[in-house]
């Protein structure tokens, strides 16, 4: 038990620092108080020692699969079924955790990227390499969290998503040639769904609406529509009219300076190619 309580000392492991602190706290106390070891529920709940050790610390972020197996392992009435939804929304800023909550709401996303696939459309590969390439310290907590975050795009009420990506995108080979060619086929397959374009602004055009950054918009079935304007430290959100009118400005004349989405599909499909 050594290491296992070499854990409390951790101070990533206090839960009054973080949901994803509560939710290994209280793994270790339900764990404990059933008499098994790290170990042994890593085996019963399908997993290794060392991965119940990490979310115990705090230092990983649990499946949404564990946390259900761990519910009916030590018996515990759906506790931490409930806790992970809880756990993965902290994961994200405080500044974008309401566009996520009305996000759930739209019903229609238009999004432009300048330099990356957008969340709703990247694989984890892809997304792991993103956080890594920043070195943030919770790299797993965001990576869980943005995969999380596109179950809007599976249910059968899902909104509307309209893609627009400058070539750029396509042409930073994010995570080594395999990982951006799964993920560049990935955004193929999502395109299939008729509810999903994406198109793309080529080199060729040159200058474009929107050559100061990345931004999203939500269209709401009740309530102002809203905008999500990205930045270097953090991003913002805004509803007042006259801003979110600017920006669908701008992504009107995005879409008008892009190829068409099937010719978009084919150049996403022929840059996977090269990389394959």
């Amino acid at each position: 038990m050594t290491a296992e309580r070499r854990n409390d000392t951790d101070p990533k492991a206090d839960p009054k620092v973080s949901t994803l602190a509560y939710f290994g706290t209280e793994l270790r106390i339900r764990r404990e108080e059933a008499e098994l070891s790290q170990a042994e529920l890593g085996r019963r709940t399908f997993c290794t020692h060392s991965y119940v050790s990490r979310i115990e610390s705090a230092s990983r972020v649990p499946s949404e699969e564990f946390a259900q197996r761990c519910d009916e392992v030590l018996c515990t009435s759906g506790l931490f079924a409930r806790l992970w939804p809880v756990v993965i929304e902290h994961a994200y800023p405080d500044w974008f955790r309401p566009f996520v909550d009305l996000e759930k709401d739209a019903v229609s996303i238009w999004d432009f990227e300048n330099q990356v696939i957008p969340g709703l459309l990247q694989t984890e590969e892809y997304a792991q390499a993103l956080f890594a390439a920043a070195h943030l310290s919770n790299a797993d907590e965001l990576v869980a969290a943005r995969m999380t975050r596109q179950h809007i795009l599976e249910s059968n009420e899902r909104p509307r998503l309209w893609v627009v990506l400058d070539e750029n995108v396509l042409r930073r080979t994010v995570g080594g040639p395999h990982a951006m060619a799964s993920q560049l086929w990935a955004v193929v397959q999502a395109a299939d769904d008729p509810r999903t374009i994406v198109q793309i602004v080529p080199f060729d055009v040159g200058a474009h609406a929107s050559m100061d950054g990345p931004f999203a918009g939500l269209s709401m079935n009740e309530g102002a529509d809203v905008v999500y304007i990205d930045g270097r430290a953090r991003g913002y959100i805004s509803a007042a009219p006259g801003e979110v009118a600017d920006y669908h400005h701008a992504y009107d004349l995005l879409r008008a300076d892009a190829l068409p989405p099937r010719a978009s599909v084919d150049l996403i499909a022929a840059r996977a190619k090269e990389l394959s």
